[in-house]
């Protein structure tokens, strides 16, 4: 399988005005002068499969036996992560503060489980995932996202993978510049 390379995953992003730039409030709280909505970019079934297949191609290796994501962002990554390695794919739901597996879904004790996600800022959400797959009983072999605008920095206690890997500031909303240039955030997440 031949990976696309970090100018055509931006290309994607671009082309489904997925990459914003303003001012934003990303999920963990920081801000940032770029998001990425990578909604934008799943809405396309042909795209959506086009980088779940790349990701699980960085995934296969690891045998996951199941792919499980976060609601809103990784529900659709997992399911195109899932079907090209041809394993169930979950998704965890946040209800009263806590992620939770629920419509069913069912992880066996000692299943090799694949979290993944949209974007990683700064991992919350995974360990968030990856905490509700260890009280399961499953195992957490490998951590995948489309994009990891931590530089890098994300680190999880299994291996990481991602198609993109980008620089984005993120500030303190106490010591935001934008802020302090007056210029309005918004939060265009799935989270309120």
């Amino acid at each position: 399988m031949i990976l696309l390379d970090t100018q055509e995953i931006l290309n994607l992003l671009r082309t489904t005005g997925a990459l914003l730039e303003g001012h934003f409030v990303l999920t963990s709280g920081r801000h940032s002068d770029r998001y990425i909505q990578c909604a934008l970019l799943l809405q396309h079934p042909d795209k959506a499969t086009l980088v779940g297949r790349e990701l699980a191609g960085l995934l296969a290796r690891y045998e996951p036996q199941v792919v499980v994501g976060p609601a809103l962002g990784g529900i659709l990554v997992a399911h195109e992560v899932a079907r090209a390695l041809n394993v169930r794919g979950l998704f965890a739901e946040r209800k009263e503060g806590q992620m939770q597996l629920r419509r069913g879904f069912t992880i066996a004790p000692g299943e090799r489980v694949a979290v993944v996600e949209d974007v990683v800022t700064t991992g919350g959400s995974v360990r968030e995932v990856m905490e509700l797959v260890e009280a399961c009983g499953g195992r957490v072999i490998a951590v995948g996202a489309l994009v990891d605008r931590s530089g890098g920095r994300a680190t999880f206690g299994v291996p990481f993978v991602s198609l993109l890997t980008l620089e984005m500031a993120s500030y303190d909303a106490a010591s935001c510049p934008l802020c302090a240039a007056g210029i309005q955030a918004v939060k265009p997440g799935s989270r309120t």
